[in-house]
Parts: C-alpha cells; sequence; structure tokens
C-alpha cells in the first residue's frame, strides 16, 4: 500500500506519479486521469483506465434516496446483480472469474447498457437520473473491461476504503500543518497501512523497528519490510 501526498488535487500530480507507467489503472472518473488515457489524435494512451461501478452506481442511489425514483431504484438492482455474481468468486483463479464473468455478467451487462438507454430516452435530460445514466453509459468501455480479464475488479472499493481513514480523519485534525507535514503522513500511511495488509500490528512493528533500525546495517534494510519482517518473527517463534 503506497500513499502519497499532493498539496492539491491539480491532475498534473498524477499525472507527474504515473507518467512512466504503463499498463491498467482501476479508477473513479477523476479528470485529472483524462489525459493519462489519450495520446495526440485521440489514439489509445499506454495506460488503459479500468471503470468502478461503485462509482457508477452511487449517481443512481443518490436519487433513489433524494426521490425514491422506481428507474433508479431497478438499476440499483440490476448493479446488484453483477455485485452477486462477484462474492462467490472473491478470491479464485483468474481464469475462473473471468469465464464466470463471461457466462454470467457480460448477458447482464449488455441487457443494462440497452435498459439504460432506453430509460434515458423516457426522462428529462438535465434530470440527475439522466447525469447518473450518462455517467454510466459514457464509460462503458471502461466499466466492461473487468469482464474480460480475471484479475481486474468490479469496483475500485479496496482503495476507497484504504483511503476512508484520511476522510475520518481530517474532519478531525483539519490541518497537516504543512506541505512536510502532508508528506511524513503518507509516510506513515504507507507503513501503517502495508503492515495491517501483511497482518503485523502497527504498534508492535514501529515499536521494533524504531529500536533496532539505529544499528541495524543498512544494505539489509528490506528485513524491514513489513513483509519480511512478519515472516522473519514466524521463522524466530518457530525456532
Amino acid at each position: 500500500m503506497f500513499y502519497q501526498f499532493t498539496p492539491d488535487r491539480k491532475g498534473e500530480h498524477c499525472r507527474a506519479h504515473l507518467a512512466a507507467f504503463t499498463g491498467q489503472l482501476h479508477a473513479d472518473g477523476y479528470s485529472g486521469f483524462a489525459q493519462l488515457y489519450e495520446r495526440a489524435g485521440a489514439k489509445p494512451g499506454p495506460i488503459i483506465e479500468i471503470g468502478c461501478w461503485s462509482h457508477a452506481r452511487r449517481g443512481f442511489f443518490d436519487v433513489f434516496d433524494s426521490n425514491g425514483s422506481p428507474i433508479a431504484k431497478e438499476a440499483l438492482e440490476k448493479i446488484g446483480v453483477l455485485f452477486d455474481i462477484e462474492r462467490p468468486i472473491a478470491g479464485k483463479p483468474p481464469d475462473v472469474r473471468q469465464q464466470v464473468r463471461a457466462e454470467l455478467a457480460e448477458p447482464r451487462l449488455a441487457e443494462l447498457a440497452a435498459w439504460l438507454d432506453q430509460q434515458l430516452q423516457r426522462i428529462p435530460g438535465r434530470s440527475e437520473l439522466a447525469k447518473a445514466i450518462r455517467y454510466a453509459r459514457s464509460r462503458w468501455d471502461a466499466l466492461t473491461r473487468y469482464i474480460k480479464d480475471g484479475r481486474l475488479e468490479i469496483s475500485n472499493n479496496a482503495v476507497e476504503n484504504a483511503l476512508r481513514c484520511i476522510g475520518i480523519g481530517r474532519k478531525n485534525w483539519l490541518f497537516l500543518g504543512s506541505d512536510s507535514g502532508g508528506q511524513r503522513a503518507a509516510t506513515f500511511y504507507t507503513i501503517i497501512r502495508t503492515c495491517v495488509l501483511n497482518g503485523v500490528e502497527p504498534e508492535a512493528y514501529l515499536r521494533e523497528v524504531l529500536a533496532c533500525i539505529g544499528e541495524h546495517p543498512i544494505n539489509r534494510i528490506d528485513e524491514l519490510l513489513p513483509w519480511n519482517f512478519a515472516a522473519g518473527k514466524a521463522r524466530i517463534l518457530a525456532a
């Protein structure tokens, strides 16, 4: 897990960070990513956009929550089926996931696309519901790429959940004090969340590492990384 601090939300930061990256990028519809997906002449760029169905779902949820729209409710139900398909295959090998998606999700997505297009003809073009439909349909290629690759996920929820602690925390402390404070906070978030992902208790990890890092050989610093630290502790306990 890696966190990086930027002083604002300008797209130039993510573009600079990912300048040398090629591959598939799972993200929301943030406009700052747009230039990463395109080259001059509107040709596909070296980064392929993978859409997030949780973000596509959110617009329909907000409409249903505000006025109980039956169309929004039906959209939520249809999207919910796509998530239902994913639950039994979570953690399965990529080829298994891809096969299940081809058999179950792909037909549902085709039906959903046709249904959304039909609804868009029936509702006011400037309504929030129309906006939610256009959000999904304008990103359809990105939203459906997951069915062709079992390594991909239907949503970006894992990253969203990893950022939730920051969203909650900043309501309490409001300010980081300085840009350097933000960079240090990002470093500690990276360490702590990496510990959690590797089954290492963060406070115990920091206590032990800070106690020994002063005398630890610099050319063996990788031994103190959370995943190696956990393996080393396991070997010690086994011995």
